[in-house]
């Protein structure tokens, strides 16, 4: 029964694979495969499937498989923008139900596919170009060379609620900035799940609010290569729900208001925690490199609204701005050593922070926790050189042990 249900699935697919032509030069819009075995996959370009007589073995392209061994069988549609200066074109390609409008360099795709895996790739150049997409089910985003500038909004704004994979590709170096004055919230916005991976580079301005924004959680995978924010009307990056990173490295930088700032969500009432949201209002750090500057008045390098629990990690973050912190978490802070190393280095240079309304002081600290700091193994060294500034305070317990080393002064009740 399982190999007459791959042979009808593959029959249907490779009618709808023959007519497709291949082409050269820049990447174009194209169907591919993904056979899946195991639990893993295999992921092909073809134009071309065929079976043997009996229907025991798939050809695709220069690879065979046995399809007794195969689970399933998945096309990938792709479309393709293209950037230009003053224009934008769009290679839909073979997926159905998705329409596109272009106004110059603005491009708006609108999907009402409910079945089929969609990937888009972006690339090119334009100094006033955006893209806008909404959708009902996953999907990619490979930016492979973009360079896009808004003048209008923000400079890809996804307004798909599920999860979304964003690509770096590999080799490649990336730039989104938005237009200042505007309603976004950000030059890189999700409303879903974003989870970064690949190798390249991805640079980001916020002009207007925030640089990256997303509206549930978002994850660094391991093989992310770097994401720098150069500058931020408010926070260079704020997540809605939780935070996890576990490769890459970040550097934030030239923002008004926090570094890396996470949300929780809440129920209706706006101030009730969300108890189904998943690791609601926690950031996790497992590996990676966070280079970050809070240089503004009474900001935050890192803030967690809940707990913060770092297993790996290097951390360079400077506290530089009068009352700003290095890193403050509302709730508990832990730190340890799984498979990567936990360095983190943090120094406060600012200076006493005056709040113009209710004239309460606030110093410049290094780590704010207002829960309890517990570290089992890692290193953690605050250098607190800046008037009145604070190394480490901690409202809660303070529990060193293992082969945890703290270098700083640490203010415990």
């Amino acid at each position: 029964m399982k190999k007459l249900t791959i042979k009808a699935s593959l029959f249907l697919i490779a009618c709808f694979l023959l007519p497709l032509k291949g082409g050269g030069g820049s990447v174009r819009a194209q169907e591919q495969v993904r056979i899946w075995q195991g639990g893993n996959d295999t992921r092909l370009t073809t134009s071309s499937m065929e079976f043997t007589g009996d229907g025991s073995v798939l050809t695709v392209g220069d690879k065979t498989f046995d399809t007794s061994l195969v689970d399933s069988i998945a096309v990938v549609h792709t479309v393709t923008v293209t950037y230009a200066g003053e224009t934008a074109t769009v290679d839909l390609g073979h997926a159905s139900g998705v329409t596109a409008t272009v106004d110059g360099a603005h491009v708006t795709l609108t999907s009402t596919n409910v079945k089929d895996e969609l990937e888009f790739v972006l690339q090119g150049t334009s100094a006033q170009g955006s893209l806008t997409y909404d959708g009902p089910l996953k999907c990619k985003f490979y930016l492979s060379g973009l360079n896009l500038t808004s003048d209008r909004g923000a400079a890809i704004d996804i307004e798909c609620g599920k999860r979304v994979d964003l690509i770096l590709c590999d080799g490649t170096d990336n730039y989104l900035t938005d237009a200042a004055g505007g309603e976004q919230k950000a030059a890189l916005y999700c409303k879903g799940h974003l989870e970064v991976e690949g190798s390249g580079t991805l640079t980001v301005k916020g002009n207007t609010k925030h640089a990256i924004a997303t509206k549930e959680y978002m994850q660094l995978k391991k093989s992310t290569g770097s994401i720098t924010v150069t500058g931020a009307v408010s926070d260079a990056m704020h997540v809605g729900q939780y935070f996890l990173m576990s490769g890459g490295t970040l550097t934030l930088s030239g923002q008004g208001g926090d570094g890396l700032q996470v949300e929780t969500k809440t129920l209706d009432d706006d101030v009730t925690p969300d108890p189904d949201k998943e690791n609601n209002g926690m950031l996790f750090i497992r590996g990676g490199s966070l280079n970050i500057t809070a240089a503004s008045d009474d900001t935050k390098g890192i803030k967690a609204p809940v707990d913060m629990f770092v297993t790996g990690g290097t951390f360079n973050i400077t506290a530089s701005g009068a009352g700003s912190r290095g890193i403050q978490v509302t709730g508990n802070l832990t730190v340890n050593e799984d498979d990567n190393i936990t360095l983190m280095q943090i120094r406060a240079t600012g200076g006493i922070y005056e709040d113009p309304v209710t004239e309460e002081e606030s110093r410049c600290m290094g780590i704010r926790i207002k829960g309890n700091f517990t570290i089992t193994a890692g290193t953690v060294r605050v250098a607190n050189t800046g008037s009145g500034a604070r190394g480490i305070k901690i409202d809660g317990t303070y529990s060193k042990s293992g082969t945890a080393v703290v270098s700083a002064s640490v203010i415990a009740p």
